[in-house]
C-alpha cells in the first residue's frame, strides 16, 4: 500500500468521561484514510486509541499499532495476543507481528517502552497528541525536546478537544514567561481543534531553524 505520509498519534488507551473524544478520534481515523494518510499509534484497541484505529482501519487505512507486550492485557483485547506472545518467546527475536485485523490494522509487539517509541517516530512524517493520560503527556513532551535538541524535523500539532489542552498551553507559557523555555520555541506546537485543520497544519508545515538548537546527532 503506496501512503503519501504516516501520522503518529498518541491518544489514552481510556475512553474519557465525555464520548466526544472517541467520536472525533473515530472521524480522524476515518479522515486519514481517505487521504491516503496512514496512523501509526500505540497498538492498544480500547479508548481514543481503539477508536482512531478502528476509524482507519475499517475505512480502508493503513494502521500500524506498536505495543510493549507489558501493556497487552491493559491495552489490548484479542484472543491472538497469548499465542502471539508464546511464539515470541520461543523464538527469541524481541518483537513478532499479530496478524492483521480488519478492525485495528497490524500490530508490532515488542519488547519495552523505548522500542516502541522509537518505532513510532521512524515510521512517521508528523506527530499529533490528542487527549490522554500520563502516557501521552510523556510522548508529546519527549518528541517536543528531540525537535527542540534537533533530533528530527517534523511537525507536532495538539488536537485540542473540548479545550482539553487549553492548561496545558496555559502551563507552556508561565513557563515562557519564567524564562525556562524560550518564546520561539512555544512555535513548536501547533494546535488545531478539528482533525481538518491537523492535516492543514501538517501539510503547511515548513522547519525554522530557530525553533531548534540544531546539535549534530549523527553517528560519528
Amino acid at each position: 500500500m503506496s501512503i503519501d505520509k504516516k501520522l503518529c498519534v498518541f491518544c489514552g488507551s481510556s475512553f474519557g468521561k465525555d464520548p466526544i473524544y472517541a467520536e472525533i478520534a473515530f472521524k480522524f481515523g476515518k479522515l486519514l484514510a481517505e487521504k491516503n494518510w496512514g496512523l501509526v499509534y500505540g497498538g492498544g484497541s480500547t479508548g481514543v486509541m481503539g477508536s482512531i484505529a478502528k476509524g482507519c482501519a475499517t475505512s480502508g487505512g493503513y494502521v500500524h499499532g506498536i505495543i510493549p507486550e507489558a501493556l497487552i492485557s491493559k491495552e489490548r483485547n484479542t484472543e491472538d495476543v497469548n499465542e502471539a506472545i508464546k511464539k515470541d518467546h520461543e523464538n527469541h527475536k524481541g518483537f513478532s507481528p499479530l496478524p492483521d485485523s480488519s478492525v485495528y490494522g497490524k500490530t508490532t509487539m515488542v519488547k519495552d517502552m523505548h522500542t516502541r517509541k522509537r518505532m513510532m517516530g521512524e515510521e512517521s512524517d508528523a506527530f499529533v497528541a490528542m487527549p490522554g493520560g500520563y502516557g501521552t503527556f510523556e510522548e508529546l513532551l519527549e518528541v517536543t525536546t528531540w525537535y527542540q535538541l534537533g533530533i528530527h524535523k517534523k511537525p507536532i500539532v495538539l488536537l485540542n478537544i473540548n479545550g482539553f489542552w487549553d492548561t496545558f498551553l496555559k502551563f507552556i507559557d508561565e513557563s515562557i514567561e519564567a524564562g525556562f523555555i524560550a518564546k520561539k520555541q512555544r512555535e513548536l506546537l501547533n494546535v488545531a481543534t478539528t482533525p481538518e485543520e491537523v492535516i492543514q497544519l501538517v501539510e503547511k508545515f515548513t522547519h525554522e531553524e530557530g525553533h531548534s538548537y540544531g546539535l549534530n546527532w549523527s553517528e560519528s
